[in-house]
């Protein structure tokens, strides 16, 4: 699936009035936790409460990482983990700690 199709296609409906902020404002803590200290900054504001900036954050899932996946620090521990044997997907989501919208980027596979 294009994830950019689908996040137009969710803003359209948001801004048709068809989803309610809530509806897609719906961050759980962790990734919320995850973004504020580990998000890298995207160069545009949050689509739904305009005012603040994105970040994109990283989280690996694969065997031999927590069940609720790892929220990636750094290139290097990036690098680590592909250098490994293990396979691994990659989810790159962009996030805004303020209001909690939230959008699948990309998925890797590695």
């Amino acid at each position: 699936m294009e994830h950019a199709l689908l996040r137009h296609q969710t803003l359209d409906d948001f801004r048709r009035g068809r989803l309610t902020k809530k509806d897609i404002c719906d961050a759980s803590s962790e990734l919320l936790r995850v973004a504020s200290a580990l998000g890298d900054p995207l160069d545009q504001n949050c689509p739904i409460c305009t005012d603040h900036p994105l970040v994109v954050v990283s989280f690996a899932f694969g065997k031999g990482l927590p069940k609720g996946g790892r929220g990636i620090s750094s290139p290097q521990e990036l690098a680590r983990l592909k250098d490994s044997t293990m396979e691994m997907d990659l989810y790159l989501v962009e996030v805004c700690t303020e209001c909690s919208w939230n959008h699948l980027i990309r998925k890797l596979i590695y």
